[in-house]
């Protein structure tokens, strides 16, 4: 199984009105910022849940 790379480190490649893309420097993968953002919003969601998801398992 492929693991998801969650582009450490990215670069702005284009911008177009009130949209700028970037460019993972990992996997060449290009999206829009915003799209970038909410991933990490989501990864520090699912960070702040794990210790409580652990807790619940004990």
């Amino acid at each position: 199984m492929a693991t998801t790379c969650k582009h450490p480190r990215v670069r702005i490649v284009s911008r177009h009105e009130d949209t700028e893309f970037v460019e993972c420097l990992e996997c060449g993968e290009v999206f829009d910022s915003e799209e970038f953002r909410d991933m990490e919003i989501e990864e520090t969601v699912e960070t702040e849940d794990a210790p409580d998801d652990v807790k619940a398992q004990e």
